[in-house]
């Protein structure tokens, strides 16, 4: 299973949330040594957040990540505010991100999907945030009635070969991630699930392992030492 070290921006500096919660935010220092950090530490791949797009829908922090991609050798997949055309292309071919994550647009714009899965092919990922097993929308600030699982399929359906969950309600709380959901969407679709929210120990790594899915995102245990990314890394095998 391969892990994510993650690198939400707000403002230009590295922050971390609580369930999303924009008063929350703990700072971590400068985007790019995080990069260098995670990089040196044997990441193979960075999980980036563009905080203030998601919620204003502008690309604020387009500088920051642009050099924080140019100052690592590994891939990295960036989230936050994508919406149209323009942004994708953007990210993907003048910044040269290597996976842009799709949030509300995929609900709100399914036209926009299938442009971009067209010209990009497994470059495109979807976001699936969700509170009580319903996908929320903009920024996580909007609950809707769609299920998770549900809109996973239909993401499968149209092309979608990797999907990043997220349990809103476990985000940054460092109390587990939930396999139960998780594992539901794995074995409904068997598309490549990138799991986030939650991780606070090298246990939750093994059972996030165990649900089947591809990937994992670690944020706050990383952050605030709870155990190291080589550590990790080795509960990952």
């Amino acid at each position: 299973m391969k892990l994510y070290p993650a690198i939400d921006i707000k403002g230009g500096r590295c922050v971390r949330l609580t369930q999303g919660l924009w008063e929350t935010a703990t700072d971590y220092g400068d985007p790019i040594e995080m990069a260098a950090r995670w990089q040196a530490d044997g990441a193979n791949f960075l999980h980036v957040i563009d905080l203030d797009a998601a919620f204003s829908g502008e690309f604020a922090n387009h500088d920051v990540i642009a050099k924080l991609v140019q100052s690592v050798k590994i891939p990295v997949q960036v989230g936050g505010g994508v919406r149209t055309k323009e942004d994708i292309r953007m990210r993907l071919d003048d910044i040269g991100i290597s996976r842009v994550i799709l949030g509300t647009v995929a609900i709100k714009q399914p036209e926009l999907l299938e442009w971009a899965l067209a010209q990009y092919g497994d470059r495109i990922a979807v976001a699936i945030d969700a509170k009580n097993g319903m996908v929320a929308i903009k920024g996580w600030v909007n609950a809707t009635e769609v299920d998770a699982a549900d809109f996973a399929v239909q993401m499968r359906n149209k092309g979608v070969s990797t999907v990043i969950y997220t349990d809103i309600t476990k985000d940054g709380m460092m109390q587990g991630p939930n396999l139960e959901q998780t594992e539901r969407i794995v074995k409904s679709t068997w598309m490549n699930l990138i799991a986030s929210g939650g991780i606070s120990t090298l246990e939750d790594i093994k059972n996030v392992r165990g649900t089947g899915a591809s990937g994992c995102v670690i944020g706050t245990a990383l952050y605030d030492g709870a155990f190291s990314l080589p550590e990790a890394t080795l509960a990952a095998k």
